[in-house]
């Protein structure tokens, strides 16, 4: 039986746009699907203590120039040459969080997914601003004013609330985060391991 990878997501994270990126051949090598699960990566630190790497790291002599370092690298191995790193770094995902959540609801996840991302992490686009996000979907064929509408829905607010607890009582901290079965891995540097364990599963 195929094995489903979960993938603990947020778009806030670049990290989480290059696996996202990367992951096709593992899943198409191991015949494993994925399934998003949607977290506020601002609630996920909050309940675990964590911090961003800006935060925890920027202080350490050469650890940041080193991340950027294996940033290049990873991109240049995954041919990712669309990446460029959002100038509105850090972008407040509240919005756009909750519009996967109504789109996954709808099933419209990956199409949704897929235009955020590329909005974020290869447009350069500002998407906590509703007028830009609208135009981001109405763009990609979606309907725009529905999600975003849905986005005030109680239910959404509550599932991406919930998928956040959920994560971190999984013992997820950051993002990207994947789980096969209960072994979790962190990190885009990790998807080797992921792959091995979904082959092995």
């Amino acid at each position: 039986m195929a094995r489903t990878l979960d993938f603990i997501f947020d778009f806030g994270s670049p990290n989480a746009y290059l696996a996202w990126k990367a992951l096709p051949p593992i899943l198409e090598r191991t015949g494993a699907s994925v399934a998003v699960r949607p977290v506020l990566l601002g609630g996920l630190f909050k309940l675990t203590g964590n911090r961003s790497p800006m935060e925890a790291f920027g202080e350490v002599q050469g650890k940041l120039a080193y991340e950027a370092l294996e940033t290049r690298r990873f991109v240049a191995r995954h041919g990712l040459d669309a990446y460029r790193m959002n100038p509105h770094f850090p972008v407040n995902t509240l919005l756009i969080m909750r519009g996967l959540v109504a789109a996954q609801a709808q099933g419209l996840g990956g199409p949704y997914l897929e235009a955020v991302l590329a909005a974020m992490w290869e447009q350069g686009l500002k998407m906590d601003d509703p007028a830009v996000v609208a135009g981001v979907l109405g763009a990609a064929g979606l309907d725009a004013q529905a999600l975003l509408e849905a986005t005030q829905d109680p239910g959404v607010k509550a599932r991406l609330l919930e998928e956040t607890q959920a994560a971190a009582a999984r013992g997820a901290f950051g993002v990207p985060t994947f789980f096969v079965g209960e072994e979790m891995f962190f990190g885009k540097d990790r998807l080797g391991q992921v792959e091995e364990a979904l082959a092995t599963g």
